[in-house]
């Protein structure tokens, strides 16, 4: 498969924006339960390799807290991706960097 040049504007990518769009989860991949009972925190898990590996991780039986930037409705794409395989995802929106906006000891 041969690939255009890609070169995203602003980062991180707002994946409606993307060229090529990105694909997000295998349709053919079925989980074994290797993640069932455990919770996965991915960061940047809203959109791209983060949200797929996100949805892996709910395929295998993980819920998923999802930290991201400003990215609200791929974010929200992804959790509902994630519920509809009966997983719990909770979305932290916020700089991580910032430990005004995400405290330690608040979670």
């Amino acid at each position: 498969m041969n690939l255009p040049e890609q070169r995203q504007l602003h980062h991180p990518g707002i994946e409606g924006l993307m060229v090529p769009k990105p694909i997000i989860g295998n349709p053919h991949y079925k989980g074994s339960d290797k993640l069932k009972g455990k919770i996965a925190l991915i960061t940047g898990g809203d959109s791209g390799i983060g949200a797929s590996v996100a949805i892996a991780y709910a395929k295998e039986g993980a819920d998923v807290a999802i930290a991201y930037l400003e990215e609200h409705e791929d974010a929200n794409r992804t959790k509902s991706r994630i519920e509809q395989l009966g997983q719990r995802c909770l979305l932290m929106p916020g700089d991580l960097r910032d430990n005004r906006q995400h405290p330690v000891g608040v979670y």
